[in-house]
């Protein structure tokens, strides 16, 4: 396990109270470049660093360079590396029961949704369990704005004109847009520039708005959706067990005490990204929006099918009706 301690001697003093002495460096696995979404768990980093006084550090490598997006569980297994965040769609036969949260048209259309229901959902027994196997543990939800779709060639005006359409759409978006005669597939977010560029693909989807700046999908971009709110995808921030059992209670402390700053920082870092993105967007492209009668159609048709679907699909491996219900009665206390 990349983890290094070297015993520093007598406690040190930060803001009065006392702090392990112990020094200890973790790794943190993750894809693409720094941006808004890495923002919140470089501030767990900063925060960790600062209140031990520099002796817990965590390193965050970003790049896939030291794993392939798609693994990063498998690194937190294996102990390649102490912490990750990783996106349950990327390979839901890993974790069904996290896909619930992938599910699209759930109703969390505001930040507070967001965050309560997805923080509340890392406490979930099952998705604890889940993640027990792959000697895991969730440190934070790494919280995502609603999707929106950006593409190239035909703009879709009407929902009619997404029947046959090659989209990047990951876990419940993607089931949403087979609905609407879309071919969904699963593309990792370092490899859609170059899925649209050739072709591959004709729309991605992406966290709205800062992603598509991030993964310089403008700058090859047609046109863009604005309030299509299909959804969004989960992807937490993980630890390995085993690593996070060995620190010093205080350090266990200082990661747990980081979370809710994380969130506040993701939310300030998502509206910068909006100020700055949004209007380029809307200067370069042709801006796709739909009546609230067109939405209103889309999600009848793939939100509560979807979940039917899902609920079978995972009925006799888990209380797959259960998880989704949580789900929905967390959501309702933000209505």
């Amino acid at each position: 396990m990349m983890r290094s301690i070297i015993v520093a001697g007598l406690a040190g003093l930060i803001g009065g109270s006392a702090i392990a002495a112990e020094k200890v460096e973790w790794n943190h696995s993750t894809w693409g470049n720094p941006r808004a979404f890495t923002k919140g768990f470089e501030s767990v980093a900063a925060y960790v660093e600062e209140k031990s006084g520099g002796n817990f550090t965590i390193k965050i490598h970003y790049g896939e360079t030291i794993s392939p997006s798609r693994e990063n569980l498998d690194g937190i297994s294996l102990g390649a590396f102490e912490m990750a965040n990783f996106c349950t769609s990327y390979h839901p036969g890993k974790n069904p029961v996290g896909t619930a949260l992938d599910l699209p048209f759930l109703p969390l259309k505001t930040w507070d949704a967001l965050v309560g229901v997805q923080d509340n959902f890392q406490k979930h027994p099952l998705w604890l369990a889940e993640l027990a196997k792959w000697n895991a543990m969730p440190l934070f939800a790494g919280v995502l704005p609603q999707y929106e779709f950006m593409g190239v060639g035909k703009a879709p005006r009407e929902l009619a004109d997404w029947k046959g359409m090659r989209v990047r759409a990951l876990g419940g978006i993607g089931e949403a847009m087979r609905k609407l005669g879309s071919v969904p597939t699963t593309v990792p977010a370092p490899e859609v520039y170059t899925s649209l560029e050739r072709g591959v693909v004709q729309a991605a989807s992406f966290p709205y708005s800062y992603t598509f700046g991030a993964y310089r999908l403008h700058e090859i971009g047609k046109w863009f959706t604005e309030g299509l709110q299909p959804g969004t995808v989960h992807c937490p921030i993980v630890m390995n067990k085993d690593a996070y059992a060995a620190l010093p209670a205080e350090y266990q402390q200082m990661m747990q005490d980081a979370v809710p700053r994380a969130y506040d920082v993701l939310k300030e870092a998502y509206a910068e990204a909006d100020a700055k993105w949004i209007p380029i967007y809307k200067e370069r492209m042709e801006v796709i929006t739909y009546t609230p009668e067109q939405n209103a159609e889309f999600e009848k048709l793939a939100a509560k099918p979807v979940w039917d679907e899902w609920v079978a699909q995972y009925a006799d491996r888990f209380d797959s009706r259960g998880v989704l219900d949580s789900i929905l009665q967390k959501a309702a206390e933000y209505k």
